[in-house]
């Protein structure tokens, strides 16, 4: 399954038919599963000159995994993020991916 940061949002149209995409719980899923020790992860503080696309391709071989490091902190979904944020970076993307899976396949993920 590719993951991607678009694979757990809901898809529907404005007012004017214009298709959106808004955020889903996901990140909260994400989140509350690293609060809870379900996910086991790592805590860096953020340096200046750091940004997460740049620390997500470092930790899972993948850039485009950003979402996963703002989610897991919760701190939305900004790639720029001010140096001294508490970052908690899950340690495997598929454990990640696993959850989520399993969370949409069994609709509790709307």
């Amino acid at each position: 399954m590719a993951l991607g940061r678009y694979s757990f949002t809901a898809r529907r149209k404005n007012n004017q038919g214009k298709s959106i995409v808004s955020n889903s719980k996901a990140s909260y899923v994400i989140y509350n599963a690293v609060e809870s020790g379900r996910i086991s992860y790592s805590v860096r503080i953020m340096e200046s000159g750091e940004r997460l696309d740049t620390l997500a391709g470092v930790t899972y071989g993948d850039s485009s995994l950003w979402w996963i490091i703002a989610a897991a902190s919760g701190i939305g979904w900004g790639l720029q993020v001010p140096p001294g944020t508490v970052l908690r970076i899950p340690d495997n993307s598929s454990e990640v991916a696993g959850l989520l899976t399993w969370k949409i396949k069994y609709q509790i993920i709307t």
